[in-house]
């Protein structure tokens, strides 16, 4: 698969190019950035030559599929040019920040059968493997209840600055929770019936009063399964991903509670009539985001990713409208 980067105003776009030059079967085209001070920045870690602007890229017929690693306000439309131009796409999360980008995002990718992918790792954590496996093996029973904390740091300066300018960020729960949510929604099999409730609010980033940095909901899924989460960026920077709190992930059945933590590769499993809190440990993975991508288009694999976005972006709106 033959792979043009589109944007890389996100360090995390740099780890999805890293990923392509690793692996097998997949090589990197070119790229393009339009923001001059970022296509400076990317030249010293892109070996590949920067097109001319992104007409050019999608007009290039060795290009497969495009790369979108842009500010978030405007992925939407550089996904729905890509699949216009007969590209497929693999994102950074999120892909676009409104229901009406992703409604055209889904229509292009399902009338041109173009896989549509985002960089949704934690399905790729071996703890969320185990957790799948006792979920869907029956061991919990019917679950209903779940909770997941993803506090991120705030890194006020280090942080690309147009987080904080109006209309490019899109908000922190579409930010942050698609992850948990995608976690979620794998491991258990239920799917998003109604966000309950959900406030953004600004604490940390007294700089920009405009941007909510602080995020909490509540939301419904399937069978009456209740949700609680925060994806806040309140985390101390320094300590931020050593803390417990970092993508942990409790879920609360009739037969039986897990509780982990991604990255720590064990399960805490609570089965019912037991005196004992069980650790499981974790199977090892070898698939990650990009190697599914490089598979034959599959329609569910497709609607799969594109339910995860809708869900935060219907939470992402009852927050905002709140």
């Amino acid at each position: 698969m033959n792979i043009a980067f589109a944007g890389f105003r996100h360090s995390h776009i740099f780890g999805l190019y890293r990923t392509v030059k690793e692996t097998p079967g997949a090589a990197v085209m070119g790229a393009w950035e339009e923001d001059a001070a970022a296509r400076d920045e990317a030249r010293r870690s892109v070996e590949e030559p920067f097109y001319d602007g992104y007409d050019a890229l999608l007009s290039d017929p060795r290009v497969d599929a495009v790369a979108v690693g842009d500010y978030y306000g405007i992925r939407g439309q550089r996904i729905i040019r890509a699949l216009e131009a007969g590209k497929a796409v693999i994102a950074d999360k999120p892909l676009c920040t409104s229901l009406d980008e992703l409604g055209r995002i889904r229509a292009l990718a399902l009338e041109k059968r173009l896989s549509v992918a985002c960089m949704l790792d934690l399905r790729y954590d071996p703890a969320v493997r185990m957790a799948r496996a006792l979920a869907r093996g029956g061991s919990l029973g019917r679950i209903h209840a779940m909770g997941f904390t993803g506090q991120h740091p705030l890194n006020w300066g280090t942080r690309p600055m147009w987080y904080f300018e109006e209309g490019r960020h899109g908000g922190t729960i579409n930010d942050i929770a698609i992850h948990g949510i995608d976690a979620l929604r794998f491991i258990t099999g239920l799917e998003l019936t109604r966000p309950v409730a959900a406030r953004a609010w600004n604490a940390f980033a007294r700089e920009t009063p405009r941007f909510r940095d602080c995020a909490q909901f509540m939301a419904e899924f399937t069978g009456g399964a209740g949700l609680t989460a925060d994806v806040s960026y309140a985390a101390q920077s320094g300590t931020a991903w050593q803390m417990p709190s970092y993508w942990r992930f409790n879920l609360w059945g009739e037969d039986g509670a897990i509780e982990f933590r991604c990255g720590d590769n064990r399960v805490l499993l609570a089965a019912r009539g037991s005196d004992r809190i069980e650790a499981l440990g974790c199977p090892r993975v070898t698939e990650n985001w990009l190697t599914d991508f490089m598979t034959p288009f599959d329609e569910a694999a497709l609607l799969n990713t594109l339910a995860s976005q809708e869900a935060v972006l219907k939470i992402q709106r009852l927050a905002d409208e709140a």
